[in-house]
């Protein structure tokens, strides 16, 4: 139930969605594997390895979009976590994606 009670302090809805994802960090453009599991046009909420070590600040390259989406994190709970979008960038050139 704490779910929905977060979802009745939102702002926008966010569709369920089920998107691969890299979260590129740093200036060595490290990467993390995530998974995009809702999202709407102001955030996402991720599923990340428990071990992935991620900044409060990156920028999260979604490949099915083609869209780099500049996140900040806004909550961290076990391997997921809450994001806000504060921009977006076209598709990094060097990415594989």
């Amino acid at each position: 139930m704490p779910a929905m009670a977060e979802d009745h302090n939102r702002s926008q809805h966010r569709q369920r969605v089920l998107k691969g994802a890299t979260i590129i960090t740093g200036v060595t453009n490290s990467e993390v594997k995530c998974t995009v599991r809702n999202m709407h046009s102001k955030g996402a909420e991720l599923k990340v390895p428990i071990e992935a070590r991620v900044p409060d600040e990156f920028l999260l390259y979604v490949p099915i979009d083609g869209i780099g989406y500049k996140a900040v994190v806004r909550w961290r709970r076990e391997d997921r976590m809450g994001v806000e979008f504060v921009g977006t960038e076209p598709k990094p050139r060097w990415h594989y994606g």
